[in-house]
């Protein structure tokens, strides 16, 4: 008999109640990320914050903290008080451990942040 394998994970959240007010926010928010990763077995190969105005794009930010194995990334629309992060990791580092170090700082920042979905997808599949 044949199971399924995976080789990744990616871990979602999403939130409501996000209140990013300013870019000292968003700045806080990526430096959170970077900081997560630095805290696991992961290396850090590249790092982004896009704060965006409200000119183009909806106001808020897109981060994006590059690993060896795969991305922490974090989309905001401030206005509307919308967080999304996600974990993706296909090496030895487990994305929970980062989403849940990610996720009791934030709650710790705000207390009235609502996680409205927590969900593990397993990823690279195949055969086993």
């Amino acid at each position: 008999m044949t199971g399924k394998a995976n080789q990744g994970a990616h871990v979602f959240l999403d939130y409501t109640n996000a209140v990013f007010v300013d870019e000292a926010a968003y700045a806080w928010l990526f430096a959170l990320m970077r900081e997560a990763v630095e805290r696991s077995p992961a290396k850090e190969v590249h790092a982004h914050l896009a704060p965006f105005d409200g000119s183009t794009s909806p106001p808020g930010f897109a981060a994006v903290v590059l690993i060896d194995e795969s991305h922490i990334s974090a989309h905001c629309y401030a206005d509307r008080g919308l967080l999304a992060i996600d974990c993706f990791t296909c090496g030895e580092t487990d994305p929970d451990t980062i989403a849940t170090y990610l996720h009791e700082e934030l709650m710790q920042r705000m207390p009235d942040l609502v996680c409205v979905r927590r969900q593990r997808v397993e990823r690279f599949i195949s055969e086993a």
